[in-house]
Order: C-alpha cells, then structure tokens, then sequence
C-alpha cells in the first residue's frame, strides 16, 4: 500500500497568513488558495479589493498546480511558444490555466499540494505565492 502526504488545513493557514502579512504591508489586495496533493482547495483568503475573478482563477492556479505538478507560468510558457505550442484545452479539463501565481509544493520529492496567488501583475502574483511556499517549507523544514 502506498502512503502520501498531503498539506493540510494548519499548513494552508501558515502559506495565507504569510501572504496576507505580505499584502498588508504593500496596501494590495490579492487572493490566495492553498491545495492538497490531488489539487483540491484546503483554504482560500480574499484580501482587500482584490478583484472577483481573482477567486476561480487563484483556486485554478492552486489546482493546476498540483494537478501538472509544475508551475502555472511554465505552463503558460509552454501554450505561447512560438515553436512547440498547443492549445492548453488537450489539457481536457477547463480549471488548467497558464497564468503564473501557482506553485507545488514538494516534500521529500513527493507532491504534497500548491500555492496560488492571483489578483495583481503576474509577477506580483508569483513572488507573493512564493512567500506562501517558503512559510509552508519553513513549517515542515524543507
């Protein structure tokens, strides 16, 4: 029998109370949503006047992080590459998104869920979830 690991829900409030502390401090709004291994939502924070969209799209972030194992921005890479491009619908399921502000999370290389931001510029949205992910690693040691 195989046995894996999971974030859970005291995890997902470490990742949100990080990037909420984060988006205090720069007067933004945001929302954040942290899932499990099998991509689905444990915990989700809107903070501010972060736009009602922001809400699916930080839940598809965290999703499709887990579910691709990867990070949403190189998926959104590899759907506008010039070269090697496909449409991300062969994906088959309409929660993938390609935006970036979603990452896995990895512990002992085994997938134990993701971290998604969403709200702001992309690159806003990506150094935010990383703060998620590095409170998440500093709570399990990693």
């Amino acid at each position: 029998m195989k046995t894996t690991n999971s974030l859970d829900y005291h995890d997902a409030k470490v990742a949100i109370a990080a990037v909420e502390e984060a988006l205090i401090e720069r007067s933004e709004g945001a929302v954040i949503a942290v899932a499990d291994a099998s991509g689905e939502l444990i915990a989700l924070l809107r903070v501010g006047n972060a736009p009602l969209p922001a809400i699916n799209i930080a839940r598809n972030k965290a999703w499709t992080a887990a579910r691709d194992r990867t990070e949403t921005k190189l998926i959104g890479n590899a759907v506008k590459d010039p070269v090697d491009s496909f449409d991300i619908a062969y994906y088959g399921d309409d929660n993938f998104v390609g935006w970036g502000g979603g990452l896995p999370v990895f512990y002992q290389n085994q997938l134990i869920g993701a971290v998604a931001v969403s709200g702001l510029e992309e690159s806003v949205d990506i150094e935010l979830a990383n703060i998620g992910l590095s409170a998440i690693k500093d709570k399990l040691g990693i």
